[in-house]
C-alpha cells in the first residue's frame, strides 16, 4: 500500500480517523483524506491535514480545481480506497451510483480496491434497506468490514462501532494479500515451554512468541489453514487462526503429532526447553527444606522426530546462537532434515527473544546462506514466507 485515500463521512466515529490515518502512514503509506461535508462537522480538516502533510479534501470543484478534475487526479496514483467510518447515507449513495461530493465521485471513479467499514447505530444497521445497500457493494467489488459491537454514542448497546484503526489495517492488509498459500494446512509453533520444579516455580526462557504469532498471521493473511501449537504468552491470537495453548515441552510434542499428518508445512518457532526437572514437587518448596542441586532430563527432540516423519512435508527450523550460528544452524537443519533453518545471533543487538525486531539469515539444505538486515518480526515473516512459497 503506497498510496491511501482515506475517505471520512459524517458521524462521531469520525474522530477514530485520524489514528487511522496515523497507522497507515506507520506503516510506510502515505495518505490523502477526502472528507465528505458532513464529515468536518465532526473533525477539522487541519486535523487530518497536520497528521498527513496533505490538505483533506472536501470539496469538488474549487477555483484551484479548475484547471483539473479533481476525483480523477487524486485516484490517478491511488492503490487503496478506504472508506471508515462509512455512513448510511455515503453507502447509500456508493450502492446506488450517486456522486454529489468528492468522496462519491472517487468511488466511482475507483479502479483500486475499495474498503468500506459501516459504523452508525444498531438500528440503522440492522434496517434491510441498509443491509441491500451494504450486500451491493459486495456485489460490485468492495471489501466490507463488519462493525464491532459494544456502547454506542446514541447510549445503546449494539454493532455498530467502528472497529480499532489497527484493527482495520490488518483487515485491510489481509484482504490485499494474495492467497499464494491457499489449500495449504500448516503447523506454526510458537513461544516458550514451562517445565514446572513445584507449583509455583518452573524453567522457561523469556521467549515471546512473537515470530510464531506473525508467521501464523502472515500465513492466514495468504490463505493458508493454519494450526498454531503456542507455549505460554501474554500474545493475543491472531484472527482466523486455530490457536492451542500448551505448557511443557511434552504437551507441545503431543499436540504437534496430533496435527502432523494431514498437514503440508511446518515452522517451528517454539522455544522448548531442552530439560525438565527430573522430579517434579507435589507442593511448594520452602526455602528451609531447598536441595541447592537440581537433577535435569532430557525433554523429546520434537523438531528431529518431525524430521524423521516428514515424509513430502515442507519443514523449516529456526536456531538461536551465540557462536558460530551460521556452521551449527547448518548443523542442525542437516541432522533433522530440515529444508530451510532461520538462525539469529542473541549477541546481535535487536536478534532474539522479547524484542520486536530480528537480525536474521536464511539457510537451505545446500548451504547457500541469505543474510537479511534488520526487521520487524511482521515484515521478517512474509519474507520467510516468500522462501516458503518458492520451495512449495
Amino acid at each position: 500500500m503506497k498510496k491511501v485515500i482515506l475517505g471520512v463521512t459524517g458521524g462521531i466515529a469520525a474522530y477514530k480517523a485520524a489514528e487511522l490515518a496515523r497507522v497507515f502512514m506507520r506503516s510506510g503509506a502515505e495518505v490523502q483524506v477526502v472528507m465528505t461535508p458532513a464529515a468536518s462537522e465532526f473533525i477539522a480538516p487541519l486535523t487530518f491535514q497536520t497528521l498527513t502533510g496533505y490538505p483533506a479534501y472536501t470539496e469538488m470543484y474549487t477555483e484551484r480545481s479548475r484547471e483539473k478534475i479533481r476525483h480523477i487526479d487524486l485516484l490517478s496514483e491511488a492503490d487503496l480506497l478506504v472508506i471508515a467510518p462509512a455512513s448510511a447515507n455515503t453507502i447509500a449513495k456508493m450502492a446506488r451510483g450517486f456522486a454529489d461530493n468528492l468522496l462519491t465521485a472517487l468511488y466511482l471513479a475507483a479502479e483500486c480496491p475499495v474498503i468500506v467499514v459501516p459504523s452508525m447505530n444498531v438500528n440503522m444497521l440492522k434496517h434491510p434497506a441498509v443491509r441491500e445497500n451494504i450486500a451491493q457493494l459486495c456485489r460490485h467489488g468492495c471489501l466490507v468490514m463488519d462493525p464491532d459491537e459494544g456502547e454506542l454514542a446514541c447510549g445503546v448497546y449494539g454493532s455498530g462501532r467502528m472497529p480499532d484503526p489497527v484493527d482495520i489495517y490488518k483487515f485491510t492488509r489481509a484482504a490485499l494479500t494474495p492467497k499464494d498459500f491457499k489449500d495449504i494446512k500448516a503447523i506454526v509453533t510458537a513461544g516458550p515451554t514451562r517445565e514446572p520444579l513445584d507449583p509455583v516455580r518452573f524453567l522457561s526462557n523469556p521467549s515471546s512468541g512473537l515470530m510464531g504469532y506473525s508467521l501464523a498471521r502472515a500465513l492466514s493473511e495468504r490463505g493458508a489453514e493454519v494450526t498454531l501449537i503456542s507455549g505460554p504468552t501474554h500474545l493475543s491470537p491472531p484472527a482466523g487462526v486455530k490457536t492451542l495453548m500448551v505448557n511443557t515441552a511434552e504437551e507441545m510434542y503431543r499436540a504437534v503429532f496430533d496435527n502432523y499428518e494431514n498437514c503440508h508445512l511446518v515452522f517451528k518457532a517454539a522455544a522448548v526447553s531442552d530439560f525438565r526437572p527430573l522430579y517434579e514437587k507435589g507442593e511448594k518448596v520452602k526455602k528451609a527444606d531447598a536441595v541447592y542441586t537440581l537433577e535435569l532430563a532430557p525433554n523429546q527432540d520434537i523438531l528431529l522426530e518431525m524430521g524423521k516423519r516428514k515424509g513430502s512435508r515442507l519443514l523449516i527450523g529456526f536456531a538461536a546462537e551465540t557462536e558460530e550460528a551460521v556452521e551449527n544452524a547448518h548443523d542442525k537443519l542437516l541432522r533433522k532434515n530440515l529444508d530451510l533453518i532461520i538462525v539469529n545471533n542473541l549477541k546481535e543487538p535487536g536478534a532474539g527473544f522479547a524484542v520486536s525486531t530480528n537480525r536474521v539469515s536464511i539457510i537451505n539444505r545446500s548451504g547457500e546462506i541469505e543474510k537479511l538486515p534488520l526487521m520487524e518480526k511482521e515484515k521478517l515473516a512474509h519474507h520467510i514466507l516468500d522462501r516458503a512459497a518458492e520451495l512449495l
